[in-house]
């Protein structure tokens, strides 16, 4: 029996990276960068925040999909993925500060100073403390402006820079505050930034209903995105980049001075489709088993047959008779109560075998989430 199946394919992804992103952002876009959720304590004045219910209001770490109940699971899961950086992010990791400076310490000693830990925050914390994140080891901090208001976050992000941390903003382009987000840019030249990110407003399970109230819809079936923030996020960069070339502005024909700061677009369907898939294949690559195959999405398939734990050593020696195939290729597991082995040769012993045969996709996170099961008998 030969399976043909045809995975989904991904959308093409324009963005590329430029030599004046954020480290951070650079590290996100090679799939590298280990998601540390500090916290889901947060101070939720943001109607857009896309945050599940399953971690908001929850005091727990994860990195990436693994719930951690120490920084030694975090460390692991870094191993696992083969993490040459940190994204620390929360709920808000300023909810949770002492833990965020000792996360901060315990990645930078295991991995080096080379290991890049940028930080998000919407809190204008005491200037005192910026020394303090300095000194334990962050590299970059991003301030999402609550309501838009920057003023309040000036004072921190000057201590911010001046000790030496990489300083910039990050907020979602809100389709209907295109005069509020133009206006901001201004007030940003007298910040002490290097850069500002504008990201896609994502509609969510998380905000759904908010946003439905502010009459957002998706732009396409394809992304989460809301209709509109792309092209007002794509006319803020042009905006930026021709005062920067010394071109007549896209809005109103004028010349402008630059900015003094690099701004970046990032889409919904690039956070999605291209550094998640990115990350699962990173980690993918390290933590395959024998009998797996790695997907171009970032899944990973392997052949099962269902057994009880009685049978299941007898049909491992059967299998290893009729298909020659060595004992590292097959793997008895409990939870699942099957005998997983390569999606080839499950295929070609399912019409000829007394039990059921699947063929399985997971992705490749610490759980292995199930994604699909296909009968093959």
């Amino acid at each position: 029996m030969s399976l043909n199946l045809r995975l989904p394919q991904l959308p093409d992804l324009h963005e590329a990276p430029e030599k004046t992103d954020a480290e951070g952002c650079i590290q996100c876009q090679m799939g590298s960068k280990l998601v540390l959720f500090i916290t889901g304590h947060c101070h939720w004045q943001c109607d857009y925040c896309p945050l599940s219910e399953n971690r908001r209001e929850i005091d727990w770490m994860y990195a990436n999909e693994r719930k951690c109940e120490n920084f030694d699971q975090v460390i692991e899961e870094a191993r696992a993925m083969r993490a040459t950086g940190a994204g620390i992010t929360g709920g808000d990791p300023l909810m949770a500060k002492d833990r965020t400076i000792e996360g901060i310490r315990r990645l930078k000693a295991e991995f080096g100073p080379q290991f890049h830990l940028h930080m998000y925050t919407s809190i204008p914390f005491r200037i005192e403390w910026a020394k303090d994140f300095a000194e334990a080891g962050l590299d970059e901090i991003r301030f999402h402006f609550l309501n838009l208001e920057s003023k309040k976050y000036k004072e921190t992000i000057s201590a911010c820079s001046k000790a030496g941390i990489f300083t910039g903003v990050e907020i979602p382009c809100e389709p209907d505050k295109e005069k509020e987000l133009l206006l901001l840019l201004e007030d940003l030249r007298d910040f002490d930034i290097s850069f500002i990110n504008i990201n896609e407003l994502e509609i969510t399970v998380g905000n759904h209903d908010n946003m439905e109230l502010r009459g957002f819809n998706l732009s396409t079936e394809i992304t989460a995105g809301a209709n509109g923030s792309a092209e007002l996020a794509i006319s803020m960069k042009e905006r930026v980049n021709a005062a920067e070339l010394g071109l007549p502005d896209p809005f109103d024909g004028e010349l402008k001075q630059a900015y003094g700061f690099h701004l970046k677009f990032c889409t919904a369907v690039y956070k999605d489709a291209g550094q998640l898939r990115r990350r699962f294949l990173r980690r993918g690559e390290s933590t395959i088993a024998p009998y797996e195959n790695l997907t171009e999405d970032g899944t990973i398939v392997f052949g099962a047959i269902s057994s009880s734990e009685e049978d299941q050593e007898k049909w491992i020696s059967e299998i290893i008779e009729e298909t020659n195939l060595p004992r590292r290729f097959l793997y008895w597991d409990s939870d699942y109560q099957r005998i997983e082995l390569p999606l080839v040769v499950a295929e070609s012993i399912a019409n000829d075998i007394g039990a059921p045969v699947s063929f399985v996709e997971v992705l490749p996170t610490f759980e292995r989430l199930e994604m699909t099961v296909i009968w093959l008998n």
